[in-house]
């Protein structure tokens, strides 16, 4: 992974678990991962509530911008902020754009994941001052991984929302939730945002799983939806490209990359792309995933998936590296 050191002198994290390295710790939530075998692979081997056998893309995305190898989780009472100076991350596992579906599991919203940030921001220059502090923020990546759960979690669970929208406005309604937050990360003084697409989230291995009757094999019509609502966040990013004067937003597509691993594991090194690791790799995922199931697997490196829901170490590096790259061609 390429090395740009000083190109950011933070990571700023906004999301879900595909991010969050701890924040549900610290909150009352069933959604959990601050147990064996989560985290075999980081370092010490310490699960941390990273979903992961390891770290995490944005820990990975720290470190090829030279910065540090794990971004703290800003809930996690062991840092404060001359740690979180140089990166911090207010994703939630669990979590979406709609505040919907982060009552689903009772994590913390999107809109309190902006709040956290406007405490920071107020932390921030208290320790640096408030130039110095204004220049960090606006030099800083703002990175948001968030999405699937609005779909798996909510929308195709619930009948809330997919009573009250057909999905491609929900898919609209969605995107105007991600373009106001922008907006306000531009207005607190955000310069440099990274906002990732969503996976093909019909290849996930619970979703598989559900798809008995079609021989577990991808759900289309999950994919389709989140190749849809790609389509129209990478217009709504250049809609905003233009008329936020200094702004620069990279849209980071892990779609067609993930989609790679998954059909063609064995370039890649991996042997198994249908399911995970943790467990008969078919649905545990948190709780289900512990250090009690006698199935889990004993290399993650051969395995796209952790658990039924999440990417191993490796496939995190991977997308971290397809993400670094896609920021580089818009912030160099």
């Amino acid at each position: 992974m390429p090395g740009i050191s000083s190109m950011v002198p933070a990571v700023i994290v906004f999301g879900d678990s595909t991010v969050d390295p701890g924040n549900n710790n610290q909150i009352s939530t069933v959604l959990k991962s601050n147990f064996a075998p989560y985290g075999r692979d980081f370092y010490g081997g310490q699960p941390t509530g990273r979903f992961s056998n390891g770290r995490i893309a944005t820990d990975f995305i720290s470190e090829a911008f030279g910065i540090k190898p794990v971004i703290p989780a800003y809930l996690d009472p062991k840092y404060d902020i001359k740690d979180f100076a140089t990166g911090v991350s207010f994703a939630s596992a669990g979590t979406g754009y709609d505040n919907v579906t982060s009552d689903v599991l009772s994590v913390i919203p999107f809109w309190k994941e902006m709040e956290y940030y406007k405490e920071y921001q107020s932390k921030l220059r208290g320790y640096l001052g408030n130039d110095k502090a204004n220049q960090l923020l606006s030099e800083s990546l703002h990175l948001l991984s968030i999405g699937t759960n609005d779909f798996l979690e909510n929308y195709y669970t619930f009948p809330t929302r997919s009573s009250q929208f057909p999905v491609d406005k929900y898919e609209d309604f969605l995107i105007g939730i991600a373009s106001n937050f922008i907006r306000e990360l531009y207005n607190l003084g955000a310069r440099k945002i990274a906002i990732t697409g969503l996976p093909p989230m019909g290849c996930l291995p619970l979703e598989r799983t559900r798809n008995i009757m079609h021989g577990n094999a991808c759900i289309e019509e999950y994919n389709d939806v989140a190749k849809d609502f790609n389509v129209k966040l990478q217009s709504n990013v250049d809609e905003l490209n233009r008329e936020l004067g200094g702004i620069r937003i990279v849209m980071s597509n892990p779609y067609d990359k993930l989609l790679e691993l998954i059909q063609n594991p064995s370039l890649f090194g991996f042997e198994n792309a249908a399911t995970a690791c943790c467990g008969t790799g078919y649905f545990e995922m948190s709780y289900l995933c512990d250090r009690l199931n006698p199935f889990t697997c004993s290399d993650a490196k051969k395995y796209i998936f952790w658990d039924s829901f999440h990417p191993t170490e490796k496939t995190n590096f991977i997308m971290a590296d397809h993400a670094v790259k896609t920021a580089l061609a818009v912030f160099r």
